[in-house]
This record gives C-alpha cells, sequence and structure tokens, in this order.
C-alpha cells in the first residue's frame, strides 16, 4: 500500500515546500501523547480541519499483542460469516419469490384480458384461460378429459374445438352439435367459469400476498446488512498490514505503527488581494488552493500490557512533517488514490457476491416493491448492499455533480493560479515550521531560529 507522502510525491509529483524530522526515543512513554499533541495542535492551527488519513499497524507473530488482536478479529470474522449465511437464505429466498410473482402476473395479463372491453382482446384472454384450465384442471380428471375424449377411443373429435369456440352455457344449445357433446360441454362450461372467478381471486390474492412477502424479505435483508457492518469494518480494521520491516522479528515482542495526519486551509484570494499579498488586476483563479501540512508517524514499540489494562506501547517514533500546496483537483485526485488502496480484497469478493448477484434482480424488486406507487416522487433504494458496502464503492456520477466526477489528469497552473500556489507554498512552509517548533520547545528540545521571523 503506496503511503500518502509517495502519493502526493510520485503520483501527483508535487515537491514540499519545507520538510522536518523529529525522532524520538522513550521506552517508558507512550505514543498516545505524541499522537493527541499533534492532533490537538493542528486541529487549534487549521480550525479544526484535520483528518487521519492513514492508520496502519503490524505485530510480531509471537508476540502477545499479535495473538489477542488475531483472537479479537477472529470472533468478528465468524460473527461476520454467520450473519452473511443468513442473508445467502434470505437472498435465496427473494429469487424464488421474483420468479413467482413473474410467473403470476403473467397469468393474471390472461385474466385482465378476459375482463376486456375490447371484443378482440376479450376473445384472446378467455382462450388463454381455456387452454390453461384443460392442461391443468381438466386434464387430472383421465380419460374423461377433453384433451383425452377428443384423442381417444370415445372419439368426440368436435369437443375440443367447441369447448374453445363456445363463450358461455346458453351459447352451447346454439352449436350445431349433437346432443352427446352439448351433455357433456354444458357441464364443463359451468365449471369452467366457476373455475375463472375462483382462481382470478385467489391468484390476485396469492400475488399480494407474495409482495408483501418480498417486501418483508427485503427488509429483512437490510436489518442482516446492517448487523454485518459493523462486524466488517472491524475485522478489516483490525487486519495488519504486510509489513517486512526488519523490526519486526518473528519471536520478538515488537510492534510497527503508521499514522498520517493531513491539514488543510484554504487560500482566501480576496483577502490576499486586499493586504497586496496578491498583485491586483490578476484575474481569480478558478480553482481553490490550499495550504497542507502533513505529519507521518512511524513507530516501533514493545506492547506492555500492565495487569489487567489496556496494551501501552513505549519507544521509538519518526515524525516527518512536510508541507505541500495543492489545488482541490490534486486533493481529489489524491483522495481518489488513497479509496484505491484501502478498498481491502475481501471486501472486494464480498461484494462480487453479493450485491453482483442481486443487482441482477433488483430491477424486479424495485418493479414489485414499488408497483402501485408511481405517484411518488422520491425513489427508495430497495438495494441494503449499497448502504453496506457505500464505503467500498465510488459514488454514481451525476451531470452536475461536480464532487462525483473521476480526476484523471489535471491542467496546468495558470499565472495567476502560479501566485497563489507560491502563497499557499509559503503559508503551509511556516504552518509546518510552526508545528515542529512548537513541538520542540514544549518538551524541552533544542529549537531553531524561526525563518519566517
Amino acid at each position: 500500500m503506496a503511503s500518502a507522502i509517495e502519493i502526493i510525491e510520485k503520483k501527483l509529483k508535487i515537491k514540499p515546500s519545507r520538510e522536518h524530522e523529529i525522532v524520538y526515543d522513550s521506552p517508558s512513554e507512550t505514543l498516545e501523547p505524541v499522537y493527541f499533541w499533534f492532533l490537538n495542535f493542528m486541529n487549534n492551527l487549521f480550525d479544526s480541519n484535520v483528518e487521519k488519513i492513514t492508520d496502519n499497524f503490524s505485530s510480531s507473530p509471537g508476540s502477545g499483542h499479535f495473538s489477542e488482536q488475531s483472537q479479537k478479529k477472529t470472533i468478528l470474522q465468524e460473527q461476520a460469516m454467520k450473519t452473511l449465511g443468513g442473508i445467502n437464505q434470505v437472498i435465496r429466498t427473494i429469487i424464488n419469490i421474483v420468479y413467482d410473482l413473474k410467473d403470476f402476473e403473467i397469468r393474471l395479463k390472461h385474466y385482465d384480458a378476459a375482463n376486456s372491453d375490447n371484443k378482440e382482446e376479450k376473445e384472446n384472454g378467455m382462450l388463454a384461460l381455456k387452454q390453461i384450465w384443460m392442461d391443468n384442471v381438466d386434464i387430472k380428471r383421465g380419460v374423461g378429459s377433453i384433451n383425452q375424449m377428443t384423442q381417444g377411443n370415445l372419439q368426440f373429435v368436435t369437443l375440443r374445438d367447441a369447448f374453445m369456440a363456445v363463450k358461455d352455457v346458453k351459447a352451447v344449445d346454439k352449436l350445431d352439435l349433437n346432443d352427446r357433446v352439448k351433455r357433456i360441454l354444458k357441464p364443463r362450461m359451468v365449471e369452467f367459469s366457476t373455475w375463472v372467478k375462483l382462481s382470478e381471486q385467489e391468484l390476485r390474492k396469492r400475488f399480494n400476498i407474495e409482495k408483501n412477502y418480498l417486501k418483508s424479505q427485503v427488509n429483512t435483508l437490510k436489518l442482516y446488512s446492517r448487523w454485518l457492518k459493523p462486524y466488517l469494518k472491524a475485522a478489516t480494521e483490525l487486519e495488519m498490514s504486510q509489513n517486512k520491516k526488519p523490526e519486526l522479528v518473528t519471536i520478538f515482542n515488537t510492534l510497527v505503527l503508521q499514522l498520517t495526519l493531513l491539514a488543510k486551509r484554504e487560500i482566501k484570494v480576496e483577502e490576499k488581494l486586499l493586504s497586496t499579498e496578491l498583485p491586483k488586476g490578476i484575474k481569480k483563479p478558478k480553482r481553490k488552493y490550499y495550504a497542507v501540512v502533513l505529519i507521518d508517524l512511524n513507530f516501533v514499540g514493545i506492547p506492555q500490557k500492565p495487569s489487567g489494562q489496556h496494551y501501552a506501547f513505549g519507544g521509538r517514533v519518526d515524525v516527518v512533517f512536510k508541507s505541500y500546496a495543492m489545488n482541490e483537483e490534486e486533493l481529489k485526485l489524491f483522495n481518489q488514490e488513497l479509496e484505491k488502496d484501502e478498498v481491502n480484497e475481501v471486501m472486494k469478493l464480498i461484494e462480487g457476491s453479493t450485491t453482483e448477484s442481486l443487482d441482477e434482480l433488483q430491477e424486479d424488486i424495485d418493479y414489485f416493491i414499488g408497483k402501485g406507487k408511481k405517484e411518488e416522487k422520491k425513489i427508495v433504494d430497495t438495494n441494503p448492499f449499497n448502504a453496506l458496502f457505500g464505503l467500498f464503492k465510488k459514488k454514481e456520477k451525476k451531470k452536475d455533480d461536480k464532487e462525483n466526477i473521476e480526476i484523471k489528469k489535471i491542467k496546468k497552473d495558470s499565472y495567476s493560479e502560479g501566485l497563489v500556489r507560491k502563497l499557499a507554498n509559503q503559508e503551509s512552509a511556516g504552518n509546518c515550521f510552526t508545528i515542529f517548533d512548537v513541538y520542540k520547545k514544549a518538551h524541552g528540545m533544542a529549537a531553531h531560529d524561526n525563518p519566517y521571523d
């Protein structure tokens, strides 16, 4: 995984305007006071516009800290797998319900056509229902069914055609048929008419029940997803980075930790023009520019656990201070590169096994759950995995949403932008030295003259 400094300097090719380094080695003191000193001071200096962009750790396999963290991770993974098993069961149920609803809807279209005012459509609907009745209901009579009597030894050749042609019981008498055929046809028409009414009622009732069941299963899936999300996130965060540093000897009791803080402040062009830091008459840049300070803490220590307490980490920390000038496009590209590195391979596999399979059915789910509610303008996202994996997926692009546009190439600075970048470099360099200088003075270390006085 590329570090934040590597992304800025190698991929974005932005050179630091200033850099410092402090090595603080104290086996008796812990890392927490060092980290929180920088965090609190930078929050005050940058108006709380500070974010943690890297938080990685690795322990020696032979250490007690490694064993304890592995046990915690295993418990979380087992719970996540149980929930994933429940999710897979619900997905299978949803698939079956969707296919049932499709079958019901096809059948109901025949009933809708049979009840239509359009003569041709009504006739087609009735013919379809008669065919269904003969194939599924009347066929159970065996030899006495219409199909068997037409084709068998009884030689009722005209029976099937007469049944398909007649509209109701009264119309049977008007047919040019012998009495034997009419006596068989009349009770079948009565039975068919009753079946049409009752089967339509039952089918519509079943269709509505299945739709409600589909809605409940999707809600269950959302609930399972909500339960799964914290376990997946915590288990991922407890995964140790693949670190090959020489400090991590298998049998030793050591830990390597990397923390990176990034603070930024926008350069207010209007204020700089009033204070004559920028020449008057220049064109205001279209892009925003920021003074950026990055502090990278690399810690190597010995985890110590007093009786009944949490682990404490004493050791050596290398603190690197760097300042940069970055425009808004460079910051977006920086965040994009960080997100690419942060997506865990395990999360990719889980996402592929769940969201991709469910997305195939998403259109059908939206159709059946949202049917009858077309007047609602607001569309509800019924896919629970969008919420679950929202942290790991790219946002959908919108035509008018500039925030979601993926940055691929950054344009060169114009003349006015170059002047603003120069100011951003000066400001970030001054802030970088201030943090470095104040920390040294606050901890009784030798200080330097401030080059910005």
